[in-house]
């Protein structure tokens, strides 16, 4: 059984590649892609196939995906504009391979959400299903990575900065979100099935400074701005503009719960409680 990942160069991708060798899945039967192969090496050395694939490269989608049978399709991050009909051209290329199954990357409650990012993950979603691919959605909540990849600035400012207000947000780490991929795309009986993917132990940014502050032992406050304010205030870090605007939005609709799940679905997927906040801040924070 061949496994397609896609995006093997970036974290998500490598971290399930991982996670199906440590499933069993013999290293040369897992197919990695990625648009720079060369960041991928290792697994190469390591038996494993590696095939470059450009989601804009329709024919290169189709010599990558050659032989699969399952494939997971971790969600372009490319301008929003573009991620759509990217996700529609891998989506197609899986189709003409014969795919059996496909498992996507998307959103919490990408059906009914608001803001940019799950706007695209729920035309996506229409899109594969539209297709009538076998297919199985993992709808990962926020990464905690979002927020510890950010602590050495937190705790230099003495404050986390966003607009999400009060919003509960589920976020799980990186590994157990792959660990779920893993889970769909070497086991049987999830096909057809919506996974809410999120951590046990939800928070608040005013919770998550609350917890950085115990950790760090220094005190942290959280600074909620308004929606514009606050991509205004990315784009003065550096970030790109549009890029700024898409996570400023992301923060507005974590405000009305759309990152927010009680579903316990990672926890029954990968077998045991997900990494808590506590936990990711003290492996990041080396405590």
């Amino acid at each position: 059984m061949a496994i397609v990942v896609t995006g093997a160069t970036g974290q998500l991708g490598r971290l399930t590649v991982e996670a199906l060798l440590r499933r069993g899945i013999p290293a040369a039967d897992i197919i990695a892609t990625g648009r720079d192969i060369t960041r991928i090496k290792d697994l190469a050395d390591r038996g494993i196939t590696v095939r470059r694939a450009d989601f804009a490269d329709t024919d290169g989608l189709a010599e990558a995906f050659a032989g699969a049978d399952r494939l997971l399709l971790i969600s372009a991050s490319v301008p929003v504009g573009d991620r759509v009909a990217n996700h529609r051209r891998v989506i197609d290329a899986a189709a003409s391979a014969g795919v059996s199954l496909v498992a996507y990357t998307s959103t919490t409650h990408a059906d009914t959400a608001t803001t940019v990012i799950g706007a695209t993950h729920g035309e996506t979603e229409e899109y594969l299903l539209d297709r009538g691919i076998p297919s199985v959605l993992l709808r990962n909540s926020w990464y905690l990575e979002n927020y510890t990849s950010q602590l050495p600035q937190i705790l230099q400012n003495g404050a986390v900065v966003g607009a999400a207000g009060e919003g509960r947000i589920s976020a799980a780490s990186r590994a157990d979100y792959a660990e779920a991929a893993a889970v769909v795309l070497t086991a049987e009986g999830h096909t057809g099935t919506v996974y809410e993917l999120g951590g046990d132990e939800s928070f608040t940014l005013t919770e998550l400074a609350t917890a950085i502050s115990a950790v760090a032992g220094r005190q942290v406050t959280y600074a909620d701005l308004p929606v514009t304010d606050f991509a205004q205030a990315l784009a003065a870090a550096g970030l790109p503009a549009e890029l700024a605007e898409v996570l400023a939005d992301a923060d507005r609709g974590m405000s009305h719960g759309e990152m927010y799940t009680d579903s316990g679905d990672l926890r029954r997927l990968i077998g045991r409680p997900p990494m808590t906040l506590a936990e990711a801040l003290a492996a990041a924070l080396h405590y």
